[in-house]
């Protein structure tokens, strides 16, 4: 008889640190219907809540909460890092037979890799813990949908069969995790199924490579139709050979393609390879984008709710298209050049990350100390303004990293806006040398980076909008929506962070209204024209192209009113070079309203280079660069800081 260990974080449920410090678990989609079946057999945990045996004592309490009569035998509870196979064979132990009898059940890719070094078989989602149990294969999946068929209609199939979904780049392909069994279910269902490898220990991302395709001449003559195919496919030859290049050199690439995807290709990296240190030549910002299964994505539960708010219901409370005198006078005082200046000096470790104490940031690198304790001080500077303070944990590459939300909830209200930045930041673009003088790689664990501008200047926007916020609040006035205020991690991981984000608020059913995402607003080269790009493109289709564009088209309308200097460039459609690049891409892929406002840090149509920084991804992006424009970022931020506010019913 099999024994089931299941990981917690992103596989069993979404885990949150609640404002009153308690520890939250939310169910996973299908997950207790998983539960339900494996009644009547043996379930443990292997899990790791934190370093301390408080920490463990807490997620105890947190399990039984959540998952209350499904893991009563203490002895296959496991409490400890997953960083080598040492936890798994204290569970292979703890279950009294053989290796082989123990199932790991876990997203993560390297620890599924751990546990099939101490001989268990393990499963990628809880829906194919069934198919571990009986030795049975799950596979990447290409699915095709005919004319005549729907996602709606996928998703009923789906979610009643082995078929974790895992992207959904458009209405006619969606990339996924599934069995034999599952993909019969849905040939069956009139859908197409292409097989593509075994999952086992590897995880997909999305590799968009930036360098021009041409047509050889015996393609000169192909239909525009069949040309782009063409050029789709020769996109995709091209970014995974360059992938397995840079991965494995000239030996044999363990590098799976899953074929070809929106601007690159699909890929399946094994455990311990790092796909997001991959850079073509001339990569563009937001290249490599981590791939998460969820059932939810084909129903994009955002959708139903964009529909609902309707166009034109977004822009209530903004008359002709003007914020309320009373709410700019708010921003213009709270959202300042030294204010912001000041926030991002701490963030970039020119001043101490508290004032008044020692210690100044060296990175915020994803994989750094210094990430955690930016968490940290920012949790405290939040709680200070009064807001509902909640950091929602995941792990990545070995790491607990905490995205961290700050909301002002307004009873009643049932709908938020959201402003947004991520808080990571690297350096992978620098150029560093050995003691002897010899290139080397970044190595986050010595090389600092200080990222001012990618995404300082964006987190420092958040901050201060917040600081509007409770002016506003303090002065007596109140939005008609809750306003959150969220910070990612791991963005330049692939956008982790806000995938990890967007998914639990899918689940919990979350009604977001729109997304404002700053990500790089102080970059201006010297005696360039301050431009502003908003980026409302999408992948996605439907309800969420019209309305990213309307909130798009609310921020250009408060530039013009309150900026009047600075050139606004609004980028939509499937051509917005920022599509799926920035963290607004995870809130467009569960159908929700959502813009990216930056620098001018995309090429122009022409070639013409953006005048953002020149400092991207190096030791350079600090506040004393001369490209760091804390003017410049002041005027972008008071856009967006008043359109969200605006939006809440400020």
């Amino acid at each position: 008889m099999a024994v089931l260990f299941f990981d917690i974080g992103a596989t069993l449920a979404d885990v949150s640190f609640e404002a009153d410090g308690s520890l939250r678990f939310h169910p996973r989609p299908r997950v207790l219907d998983v539960l339900a079946h494996f009644a009547d057999v043996r379930k443990g945990i292997i899990s790791n809540p934190g370093p301390g045996q408080d920490d463990a004592e807490r997620a105890a309490a947190a399990l039984e909460e959540a998952f209350a009569g499904h893991f009563t035998d203490d002895h296959l509870i496991h409490w400890g890092p997953k960083t080598s196979r040492a936890i798994f064979d204290e569970a292979v132990t703890s279950a009294g037979g053989s290796a082989d009898d123990c199932v790991f059940v876990g997203e993560d890719h390297d620890e599924r890799a751990f546990a099939r070094a101490a001989g268990m078989r393990t499963a990628a989602h809880p829906v194919f813990a069934q198919a571990a149990v009986e030795n049975r294969p799950v596979l990447w999946t290409r699915i095709g949908l005919p004319q005549g068929r729907t996602l709606g209609q996928l998703e009923g199939l789906a979610n009643g069969t082995e078929v974790v979904p895992v992207h959904v780049p458009s209405d006619r392909l969606v990339l996924a995790m599934a069995t034999v069994l599952g993909a019969e279910v849905l040939q069956r269902g009139g859908f197409t199924t292409d097989l593509r490898g075994s999952v086992e220990d590897s995880a997909a991302f999305l590799v968009r490579d930036d360098r021009p395709v041409t047509l050889t001449e015996g393609f000169a003559a192909a239909s525009e139709e069949s040309g782009a195919d063409i050029e789709t496919a020769l996109r995709a030859t091209a970014a995974y050979g360059f992938v397995c290049g840079e991965v494995v050199g000239k030996a044999a690439p363990p590098v799976g393609s899953l074929g070809p995807a929106p601007g690159g290709v699909y890929v399946a990296a094994p455990a311990g390879v790092v796909i997001e240190d991959v850079h073509p030549p001339g990569a563009r910002p937001g290249h490599i984008e981590r791939l998460l299964p969820d059932p939810a994505l084909l129903s994009r539960p955002g959708v139903v709710q964009t529909e609902g708010f309707a166009v034109e219901g977004l822009a209530e409370g903004f008359g002709n298209g003007v914020p309320s005198p009373e709410t700019v006078a708010a921003v213009r005082a709270a959202v300042t050049p030294e204010a912001l200046r000041g926030h991002v000096a701490r963030l970039s470790g020119v001043d101490p990350l508290v004032a008044g104490q020692p210690g100044k940031v060296r990175s915020r690198d994803a994989s750094t100390v210094d990430n955690e304790r930016v968490v940290e001080a920012l949790t405290r500077r939040f709680q200070e303004l009064g807001l509902t303070v909640r950091r929602q944990a995941f792990g990545w590459r070995g790491h607990r990293l905490f995205n961290l939300e700050a909301e002002h909830r307004v009873e009643g209200a049932d709908t938020a806006v959201l402003v947004t930045a991520h808080l990571d930041s690297t350096s992978a673009s620098g150029h560093f040398v050995d003691a002897d003088g010899r290139p080397r790689p970044y190595d986050p664990a010595v090389d600092p980076a200080p990222g001012a501008d990618d995404d300082g200047s964006g987190t420092a926007a958040v901050l201060t909008a917040a600081e509007c916020l409770r002016a506003l609040v303090a002065d007596g006035r109140q939005p008609t929506r809750n306003v959150r205020f969220v910070l990612f991690s791991a963005e330049e991981q692939g956008l982790v962070g806000s995938k990890f984000y967007a998914r639990a608020a899918a689940a919990a059913g979350d009604r977001i209204v729109g997304v404002f995402q700053m990500d790089m607003i102080a970059g201006r080269q010297n005696g360039s024209a301050p431009t502003v790009e908003i980026h409302a493109g999408s992948s996605v289709p439907g309800p969420v192209v019209d309305a990213s564009d309307a909130l798009g088209d609310l921020v250009a309308r408060t530039a013009r009113t309150i900026a009047s200097d600075v050139t606004v460039q609004q980028l939509t459609g499937v051509d917005d070079p920022a599509v799926g690049r920035s963290d607004h891409a995870s809130f467009h892929e569960r159908g929700w309203a959502a813009v990216a406002v930056s620098e001018d840090l995309f090429p122009s149509s022409d070639g013409t280079p953006g005048t953002g920084t020149r400092q991207y991804h190096t030791p350079g992006d600090t506040v004393l660069d001369e490209d760091h424009d804390t003017e410049f970022a002041a005027s972008i931020a008071r856009c967006v800081t008043t359109t969200a506010l605006t939006l809440a019913g400020l």
